[in-house]
């Protein structure tokens, strides 16, 4: 089943869940959109899986975290958190997989709700890697500083975000609703119900915090925080292996947060100046191309969920020990294979413990 030809363009992201006549409905016929190379069974598969692996990795990571009963860091409470998160985000695809292969069947309540939770989830998971670089940064370039004041801290900034993400969220569960538009006889989508004369304005603005407090302003902490880390550890750490290993690190978990989140606020940007008029004539062939781009940096930000458990955690030595550990303990794997990992991992742990960082690289 292909993508269905309309004559207005609906998408599933929460900034960008809108109608908008695709060229100026007083004097132009409007364009065809036609979602070219797209299959919606395809697209929800993608979601489905995306689904799948985000739910396995990040339980994996808040459960081995919760088995930690010592050596537990500031860190390790931010990335159970951040794994937290993306759970939640995650629980809602398989709703927006039926959604983008049929129509909304969920009501307005779940409607209000998995918009509300997703927008949350979004945002909590977004600001938790800005404070995740800072603790980094407070952990390694900053290392005299007591380590004890950041653990009594971290709750009440862990609680902070949260309440942050939540009171963002509102304004989209407010107005969500699930309506019938004239244009699709017996369809039901999910969307900001407004008035014509505040539509505009409204969109506009929250693309405009989605872009400023949901990308640019989080992608310049973590910049900052791991450019400093990286030169810290680049001058400090004398075994050339490990401060290779930390480097990679630093620069996988900002590029997969470019990678997956880049495309998708450009993408989105360059549809709003679109619809604004700033770009000049549209165009359906340009129109189309838009929206292609926002489907597919739709699902690239998406799998940002599955990938974060990979980056922050299954990189990580400390992580792979406890893991081995847990899974010793429910009989998953034996003695022998677990101290032999262990012993093969040896020196880099010492070298670890002997740094006193609480960095789970």
């Amino acid at each position: 089943m292909e993508m269905p030809e309309t004559d207005f363009d609906y998408t599933l992201y929460p900034d960008i869940n809108i109608t908008y006549p695709t060229i100026d409905e007083f004097t132009a016929v409007p364009c065809s959109i036609s979602i070219l190379g797209l299959s919606s069974v395809g697209l929800m598969i993608t979601y489905i899986t995306v689904f799948i692996l985000s739910v396995l990795g990040n339980s994996v990571v808040i459960y081995v975290v919760c088995c930690m009963a010592r050596g537990r860091t500031t860190t390790d409470v931010y990335l159970m958190h951040l794994a937290m998160a993306d759970l939640l985000f995650s629980s809602t695809l398989p709703f927006w997989a039926i959604y983008i292969y049929s129509h909304w069947i969920f009501g307005t309540f779940l409607c209000k709700f998995l918009s509300g939770l997703q927008d949350a989830a979004f945002y909590c998971g977004v600001f938790l890697l800005a404070c995740i670089s800072v603790d980094r940064y407070l952990a390694i370039v900053k290392a005299t500083r007591a380590l004890a004041q950041r653990r009594h801290l971290v709750g009440l900034v862990c609680g902070g975000v949260w309440m942050v993400a939540g009171l963002l969220s509102l304004p989209v569960v407010l107005q969500r609703e699930a309506i019938q538009p004239e244009d699709l006889e017996g369809q039901t989508i999910c969307f900001e119900n407004l008035t014509v004369a505040s539509s505009d304005q409204w969109r506009v603005g929250v693309r405009v915090i989605r872009h400023v407090l949901g990308f640019f302003l989080p992608l310049v902490v973590i910049i900052v925080c791991y450019s400093c880390t990286a030169a810290t550890l680049f001058h400090g750490v004398r075994n050339g292996g490990q401060k290779h290993k930390a480097m990679r690190v630093i620069l996988a978990v900002v590029l997969a947060f470019v990678a997956c989140w880049l495309p998708r606020n450009v993408s989105v940007l360059v549809d709003t100046l679109m619809r604004s008029g700033s770009l000049g004539e549209e165009t359906c062939e340009f129109r189309n191309k838009v929206s292609v781009a926002l489907y597919v940096t739709e699902v690239m930000a998406f799998t940002h969920c599955a990938v974060n458990p990979v980056l922050y955690a299954f990189i990580g030595q400390k992580f792979r020990n406890q893991l081995l550990v847990v899974l010793h303990k429910h009989g998953l794997i034996s003695k022998r294979v677990m101290v032999a990992y262990r012993r093969g991992s040896a020196n880099s742990m010492a070298s670890q413990r002997s740094r006193n960082t609480s960095v789970t690289l």
